[in-house]
């Protein structure tokens, strides 16, 4: 019976305990757990700074200039004169053409000038014969007008040789066929052998211009009026030195080591994305960018100050979406507080407001604690926190 009673009581006194230790603040419950030393957790301190603002976007390279090797006379190929793929100057011997036609026409209308000079002659001598009988008055005025009419008449059939002499001339020079620009050739289209004409669809060759080349990306018309107005109130201003600098991000992750710089952006709206073609030009005297390759094309649109900076990887999520950090308070704790994003640059994103000079944020250790949790703040450093570039 006592025994029996006894249980009974130590039941009734593991409840009592039982609900008190769950009724009892969320404080003291944390700080029992917290017995013992606060773990480590890597921290950086807010500040202000001016930053570099950049921007970019996905593009394609292209060439500066690009032309279509094609004839300009018809006949037969007798050679190819270059390497294919490899660059080429302008003027330099691409095809030739079989010429015997050509310089048979050209033989032709030579003589054929040769016998409207001769005709010339003849009648300008009698033309002067004539004027000198007419001033002694021996000679008729009608004669004298037939004799000048001759002269005049040969004359224009000089000219007429001389214009088909010159247009034989250009006809054999076309069966030499050059290069229009200086650039690197694409593969041969056509080979020897080939009858060529003036009113083929297909080209001989293609060539690139490659050294400046260009870089074209677009950007949507409500990004570039958030620019505006932010240069307008003074948040962001140009940087010194007038045109924005350019780089290239190329598809392997490396930044091409030549800067460029931004050209124009175009005037038209494309209806079907609301954005804007822009063109940004590199130099690459080692062909190291080809025409049609991926790129990004990062532009500095200019610099902000007084503004703070973190590294994504602080940026907490709650239910609702929204954003949050852990600050470390003055009692040691990590609460989380709520700030509000701006732009996100490469590896750091911009906090507009939540954020003060001094503040300590964690980064890393977050598996550590629990949120108003003790910890032990360490400074650590992430490297650059200057802006990279917000990803298009």
């Amino acid at each position: 019976m006592f025994k029996h009673m006894l249980a009974k009581t130590n039941g009734r006194s593991f409840m009592a305990l039982a609900l008190a230790a769950a009724l009892a603040p969320a404080g003291a419950r944390a700080d029992e757990a917290e017995v013992g030393a606060p773990p480590e957790v890597g921290v950086v301190t807010v500040e202000r700074k001016e930053i570099v603002m950049t921007k970019d976007a996905p593009g394609r390279i292209a060439p500066m200039r690009i032309a279509e090797v094609r004839p300009r006379v018809s006949g037969i190929v007798l050679e190819r004169a270059f390497e294919q793929g490899g660059v080429v100057e302008k003027g330099a011997v691409l095809y030739r053409i079989d010429p015997t036609q050509f310089q048979i026409d050209l033989d032709s209308v030579r003589a054929a000038l040769a016998k409207a000079e001769a005709i010339l002659f003849h009648a300008a001598r009698q033309e002067d014969r004539l004027k000198a009988l007419l001033n002694g008055q021996t000679t008729t005025q009608a004669q004298y007008d037939l004799a000048l009419a001759a002269k005049r008449q040969a004359e224009a059939d000089v000219l007429a040789q001389k214009a088909a002499v010159r247009r034989a001339e250009v006809n054999l020079e076309y069966a030499t066929v050059r290069a229009p620009i200086t650039g690197r050739i694409g593969r041969a289209l056509v080979t020897e052998g080939a009858l060529a004409s003036q009113e083929q669809a297909a080209s001989f060759a293609t060539i690139q211009q490659l050294d400046p080349i260009y870089a074209d990306f677009t950007q949507s018309v409500a990004e570039m009026n958030a620019l505006k107005e932010e240069m307008e109130r003074g948040g962001l201003k140009p940087k010194s030195g007038g045109a924005a600098r350019t780089r290239l991000i190329l598809d392997n992750g490396k930044t091409y080591p030549l800067e460029g710089k931004l050209l124009f952006s175009d005037v038209t709206v494309d209806p079907g994305t609301n954005q804007v073609t822009l063109r940004a030009q590199f130099p690459n005297p080692e062909a190291a960018l080809l025409p049609g390759a991926y790129v990004r094309v990062q532009i500095e649109e200019g610099v902000r100050a007084n503004t703070i900076t973190l590294a994504r990887q602080a940026i907490q999520r709650n239910n609702a979406g929204g954003a949050e950090v852990f600050v470390v308070n003055d009692q040691g704790r990590a609460v989380l507080q709520p700030v509000r994003l701006g732009r996100t640059l490469g590896e750091q994103v911009v906090v507009e407001e939540g954020l003060h000079p001094g503040n300590r944020v964690v980064v890393e250790g977050f598996q550590k604690f629990m949120s108003g949790g003790r910890v032990d703040p360490r400074p650590v450093s992430l490297g650059r926190t200057e802006a990279q570039g917000e990803r298009g």
